[in-house]
């Protein structure tokens, strides 16, 4: 079997906003979100699908696959994922070992996954070594709103459907204070800060923040490769820290040797796909350190996360990002159930491919 072709689709999916307050993301207005899909198809029919992180840098990523990391790919065995992905890294050295070209690698990582397991007839999961699960119980993560009210209504909407975690994207007092009074004082709420301030500075926000009993304090230190000052957040001011969205895996190494965080969070379509994702996990499990895996997408990178907390020994969360869609490629597998939770999916590999028709109705490019 051999690698026949690397495609690269762009998908935009227009937001259903509620409200006159537009969610941001990154700091700008957000109204739809871009997913940078890629399939991977081969002489015997079979085709896998992944998801290279897109959002404000997909044209980067896109460029990258396109133009150098796809075209490696053609004639090779995509069932040899550990030696293709291995020397597609080694090819990667010159050009940086974070960036688009990790987020492509990450891309074609996750089709040849998806290629595995529709080949052995298993859902992903299985083909880890995990064990049957339905579902996930998942968090609802909330785009930056600024606003209490505002908060409140995302609060009450999430705890309507079933969520019983909740993270929020807000840097300021008065809508993390009105999203703890809308959810009450035993659902856990985390914050995700992006990274905005010193040292000293996320120490006093977090003594400020502990009436308010965070699960966890995302990235609140900038520079986030700042390893010990973020061990010192965390020591100094009393809530758990989390991190790890935007690092590889030698970067993991750093933030687990300075005890830096409680929570791991790997993204599958930065970090180097399945089999990066992987590595990270089983670090993260010898220093006794938490997965909970990024996954503020939408497409096959979604699906694969899922796949790969279903393959945990233990119960982790879900991250599914707080926004409503008219339609999106894959139907129902992204959305949760009345208990909050997303479905496992139980076919063959990812066990979903993008709806062909709704891609043809959103791409673009």
């Amino acid at each position: 079997m051999k690698i026949t072709k690397v495609e690269t689709i762009v998908v935009n999916m227009p937001m259903v906003i509620e409200g006159a307050v537009v969610p941001k993301q990154g700091g700008r207005p957000r109204t739809s979100m871009d997913t940078l899909l890629v399939r991977v198809d081969t002489d015997e029919g079979v085709s896998g699908w992944g998801e290279a992180f897109g959002h404000r840098i997909f044209p980067a990523t896109k460029a990258a696959l396109d133009t150098l990391i796809g075209p490696l790919c053609i004639g090779r065995d995509p069932t040899a994922i550990g030696p293709l992905v291995d020397e597609l890294q080694r090819g990667l050295a010159g050009v940086g070992r974070n960036g688009p070209a990790m987020y492509a690698l990450s891309a074609i990582d996750i089709a040849l996954w998806d290629i595995a397991g529709k080949l052995a007839g298993l859902p992903l999961y299985r083909l880890l070594g995990g064990s049957p699960r339905k579902a996930l119980p998942a968090y609802a993560s909330l785009l930056r709103y600024g606003e209490p009210g505002a908060v409140t209504h995302h609060v009450g909407k999430a705890l309507k459907r079933g969520y019983r975690h909740i993270k929020l994207h807000e840097i300021t007092m008065p809508p993390i204070k009105a999203a703890r009074d809308a959810a009450g004082p035993d659902i856990p709420i985390m914050v995700d800060c992006n990274c905005p301030w010193t040292v000293a500075e996320a120490i006093d926000m977090a003594h400020r923040l502990k009436p308010f009993n965070l699960k966890w304090l995302e990235e609140p230190v900038w520079p986030p490769e700042d390893h010990a000052g973020l061990a010192r957040v965390q020591e100094q001011g009393g809530i758990p820290t989390a991190a790890g969205e935007n690092a590889m895996l030698p970067e993991f190494k750093g933030l687990f040797g300075a005890g830096a965080v409680s929570y791991a969070q790997p993204s599958v379509t930065k970090v180097g796909g399945i089999t990066q994702m992987r590595k990270v996990m089983a670090l993260a499990d010898a220093h006794g350190v938490a997965v909970v895996p990024h996954s503020a997408y939408f497409g096959p990178g979604l699906i694969a996360s899922i796949h790969c907390i279903a393959a945990m020994p233990g119960e982790s969360l879900v991250e599914r990002y707080d926004a409503d869609f008219a339609v999106n490629p894959l139907h129902d597998a992204i959305m949760p159930d009345r208990n909050g939770c997303l479905p496992v999916p139980q076919g063959p590999g990812l066990g979903i491919d993008p709806d062909p028709a709704v891609i043809a109705k959103l791409r673009v490019g």
